[in-house]
C-alpha cells in the first residue's frame, strides 16, 4: 500500500514539475515566406512538441493555411538551462532539420540545422500565453 501511495505521489510531483516547463504555451513565429503562425507548444510524452494553430499573412491578416494543424516542433527534449534538442519541420520545403531551442523569459530562439549542426537557420519567437 505504501508503495502505491509513493508511486502516485511521485507521479503527481513529476507531472507538476513538467507543467512548469517554460516552453509550454502559445508562441508567435517570425515572418517567414510572407506569413507567420501561432504555435501551441505542448507536452508529448516527456518532450515538447509544437503545432501550428493559426496562420497570418505578414500584414497580420489571418488566413486558412494548409499548414494549420501541422506539428513543426517535434520531440524537443529539455537539456537544462532553458535549452532543448529535437527536430524542426519547415513547412515551405517539407524538410525536417536537427532542432535546437533556447528559452529566456518570453523569448524563444529556434534553430533548424544541417550538417550535424554546423549550418543553422534561426528564428526568434515571442510567447503570447
Amino acid at each position: 500500500m505504501k508503495r502505491i501511495f509513493l508511486a502516485a505521489a511521485m507521479s503527481l510531483l513529476g507531472s507538476a514539475a513538467f507543467a512548469q516547463d517554460p516552453a509550454l504555451g502559445v508562441w508567435q513565429t517570425e515572418v517567414d515566406d510572407g506569413s507567420f503562425a501561432l504555435v501551441q507548444m505542448s507536452s508529448c510524452g516527456s518532450d515538447i512538441c509544437g503545432t501550428i494553430t493559426r496562420t497570418f499573412k505578414a500584414d497580420g491578416t489571418e488566413y486558412d493555411s494548409p499548414n494549420k494543424g501541422l506539428q513543426i516542433v517535434r520531440g524537443m527534449t529539455p537539456t537544462g538551462g532553458g535549452n532543448y534538442e529535437g527536430e524542426v519541420l519547415r513547412p515551405s520545403n517539407n524538410k525536417i532539420y536537427i532542432g535546437k531551442m533556447q528559452i529566456s523569459g518570453t523569448q524563444l530562439s529556434l534553430k533548424g540545422c544541417v550538417a550535424g549542426g554546423l549550418i543553422c537557420a534561426n528564428q526568434n519567437w515571442k510567447k503570447l500565453q
